[in-house]
């Protein structure tokens, strides 16, 4: 049975990469690529893969909120997070969000089609570089800040720190631009922040934005 997958990542290189490689297999079949978390949204929805290699770091929806969404519309897709960072915190938000895999960009390529295929299988997959730092995923984690923001703050504050203006935000996630502004208010309340260089650091710091 061929596995289908569909690769998320803002860098084209990267995307071309992962392509090359799943090529070398005669059970991985690349069935469409997407550079954001939006994208890829859809794209779940129109090509039904069976895996999604998706970047943490994308523009517009990033990577953990985006399983987020693709989990609760289409809970059999399985999708592997791929990320520049190691820390316990990224893994569990991953895996919260949806995801049953965390690979480091980092890996050797033979590590990627390990994962495909585990996660095709229905079992979870954990980078083992990361086995030490983050011996459990499913374990209880501290809870990141980010925790305490709905789906719908981290949408915004994502989106603001990307330079989007209130009036911008509402056209893209269809709420009025009073709304935006009370969710942004609200975020910055509950995060402790008061003003957007603050949010920045806050948002690169949590895997919400890329320094790109």
């Amino acid at each position: 049975m061929t596995i289908r997958v569909l690769l998320a990542d803002d860098h084209t290189l990267m995307r071309a990469g992962l392509r090359a490689l799943l090529a070398t297999t005669t059970d991985i079949e690349v069935v469409g690529e997407v550079r954001t978390g939006r994208e890829a949204e859809r794209q779940v929805l129109q090509l039904n893969p069976g895996v999604v290699l998706m970047d943490i770091a994308m523009p517009d929806l990033n990577g953990i909120e985006a399983a987020r969404v693709i989990h609760l519309k289409c809970p059999t897709v399985r999708i592997v997070m791929l990320s520049m960072h190691a820390t316990a915190e990224y893994v569990y938000r991953a895996f919260e969000a949806g995801a049953s895999g965390y690979l480091l960009k980092e890996v050797a390529v033979e590590e990627v089609i390990t994962a495909v295929r585990t996660v095709h299988q229905g079992r979870r997959y954990l980078s083992p570089a990361l086995a030490e730092s983050v011996p459990d995923p499913a374990s209880a984690y501290a809870r990141s800040p980010v925790d305490s923001l709905s789906t719908r703050e981290r949408q915004v504050l994502q989106l603001v720190v990307e330079g989007h203006t209130s009036i911008e935000i509402a056209r893209m996630i269809h709420l009025s631009p009073k709304s935006v502004e009370t969710y942004r208010s609200r975020l910055m309340l509950k995060l402790g922040v008061r003003d957007l260089p603050s949010l920045v650091k806050f948002a690169l710091e949590h895997g919400l934005t890329s320094s790109e």
